[in-house]
């Protein structure tokens, strides 16, 4: 099986503009596609942006809104699956959600953010009961997340025995957290024997300073490709021959004794 190239854009966009947003994810889709990336991931909330305050519920839009036609758009004329964060309307909740659109234009998976963060999140998002969303693309088994979520062992641990080969966590982490995108990430790849393919927003943005340092950590724990501090389009490898090595190599998952664990929850 082919490995599936995978683009990872750190950029935060301008918040209130979706317009220029999209704008910004179509002219890294056509960098992606031309490097041959098949999979182009986005940060947290990239559609609207993070710092977007009290206008959440005006932005906020249903998972087949006007910006997701937007996207399935700039999936076609590319020709590679694209993964954003918006803020998702249902009714009278909102949700901190991210949403996987395949290359035809077909939405794939949408996942809602579980683990809220800050009062920000925590005042305006409900949060998701989820815990695994799963999609295929290319023969490899898609896992999602969002930012705070991937912090919690146990979920990527759901998704590890879900069937996860690569699990996609748009983000927007802050300083001073910044060793969640050096150490804690590819610990999390290792441990449950899977990519990790953690995407940041960049630079200051209302009252946040986030740090970038977005990565693609592989299941021995070794980052593939890592953004600096700035806006940046980085694209790494997914290749499930080493995956399927590694997991042989790597027994966690078999060697686990569930009988012992039930204290934990």
């Amino acid at each position: 099986m082919p490995s599936l190239r995978t683009a990872l854009l750190q950029s935060s966009g301008r918040p209130g503009a979706v317009a220029e947003n999209l704008k910004t994810l179509d002219e890294a889709a056509a960098r992606a596609a031309g490097a041959g990336a098949r999979l182009l991931v986005a940060p947290e909330l990239f559609l609207t942006g993070y710092a977007i305050g009290d206008t959440v519920p005006e932005l906020a839009e249903p998972a087949d809104g006007p910006g997701a036609q937007a996207v399935a758009e700039i999936a076609v004329r590319h020709g590679l699956a694209v993964l954003y964060g918006y803020p998702e309307r249902d009714g009278e909740r909102i949700f901190n959600a991210s949403q996987l659109i395949g290359a035809d234009g077909v939405r794939l998976a949408n996942y809602r953010k579980t683990h809220l963060f800050g009062f920000f999140e925590q005042e305006w998002f409900t949060p998701g009961e989820q815990t695994v969303v799963q999609a295929d693309l290319d023969g490899i088994r898609i896992g999602l997340l969002i930012c705070y979520d991937v912090e919690f062992p146990e979920n990527v641990r759901a998704h590890a025995l879900a069937g996860t080969d690569l699990l996609l966590v748009p983000t927007a982490q802050m300083h001073p957290f910044q060793f969640v995108a050096e150490s804690v990430v590819p610990v999390r790849a290792f441990e449950s024997q899977m990519y990790v393919a953690y995407v940041n927003r960049t630079g200051p943005e209302g009252e946040f300073e986030f740090v970038g340092l977005s990565c693609l950590a592989g299941p021995d724990g070794v980052v593939r490709t890592r953004a600096g501090r700035g806006e940046e389009l980085v694209i790494g490898e997914v290749d499930p021959e080493f995956l399927a090595a590694s997991r042989a190599a790597n027994p966690y998952l078999a060697d686990r004794r569930p009988g012992l664990y039930g204290s934990l929850a």
